[in-house]
C-alpha cells in the first residue's frame, strides 16, 4: 500500500511537471501528459527479469505503430478496412517481435508502445493523413517525453523502496503457451 501511494504521488508530481515543462518551452504536452506519464509509470512499475527489455519491447511497439501510421498514409485506403489491416499487422509484428526475443521483450511493453503512440497521435492522424511526415515526429516526441519521465519517476520509486521482487518470481516463461498463462502458472 505504502509503495503504491508513494509510486502514485511522485508520478502525480511528474505528470504535472510535464505540463509544466511544456507550458515552459512551449511545447504542447497538455494533452499527452497523463498518458504519456501513466504508461511510462507502468513500464517502470511492471517487474521484468531482463531490465532493457521493458524498453527494448516498448520500443518495437512504438517504431511498428509508427510504421503502421506510415502504411496508412501511403498504401492503404482511409477507411475501417485499411485502419484495419494496419492494426492486424502492428500487433501481428509485435508478438512476432517479442516472441522471437526469447522472453526478454515482453509482450506487454510492445503493447503498451503501440498504445503510447496511437493515443497520441490518432486523432491528429484522422484529422490529416497527408500531414503524418509534418505531425507524426512532434507527436512521437512529446509523448515519448512524457512516458520518459513518468518511467523515471517510478523506476526511482522502485528503486528507493526496494519493490523489485525477484525474478524468478515474477517472470513468466512465453514456451508455457496458453495453458500457463490461464492458469496463473508461473516459472
Amino acid at each position: 500500500m505504502r509503495r503504491s501511494l508513494i509510486a502514485g504521488l511522485v508520478l502525480a508530481v511528474f505528470a504535472a511537471l510535464i505540463i509544466g515543462l511544456g507550458e515552459l518551452f512551449g511545447l504542447d504536452l497538455q494533452h499527452v501528459a497523463l498518458m504519456g506519464a501513466a504508461l511510462g509509470g507502468v513500464l517502470g512499475l511492471v517487474p521484468h527479469p531482463h531490465a532493457l527489455g521493458r524498453l527494448g519491447g516498448f520500443a518495437v511497439g512504438f517504431v511498428l505503430a509508427w510504421i503502421g501510421f506510415a502504411l496508412r498514409a501511403a498504401l492503404l485506403p482511409d477507411s475501417a478496412a485499411g485502419r484495419a489491416v494496419a492494426a492486424f499487422l502492428v500487433v501481428a509484428l509485435v508478438a512476432v517481435a517479442c516472441s522471437v526475443s526469447a522472453g526478454r521483450l515482453p509482450l506487454w511493453s510492445g503493447l503498451l508502445g503501440a498504445a503510447a503512440i496511437v493515443g497520441a497521435y490518432e486523432e491528429t492522424y484522422t484529422n490529416a493523413p497527408s500531414q503524418f511526415l509534418k505531425e507524426a515526429p512532434t507527436a512521437a516526441t512529446t509523448v515519448l517525453f512524457a512516458v520518459a519521465l513518468g518511467y523515471l519517476a517510478t523506476s526511482l520509486v522502485a528503486e528507493g523502496l526496494g519493490a523489485s521482487a525477484p525474478a524468478a518470481t515474477t517472470a513468466r516463461d512465453d514456451s508455457e503457451g496458453l495453458d500457463g498463462l490461464f492458469a496463473g502458472e508461473t516459472k
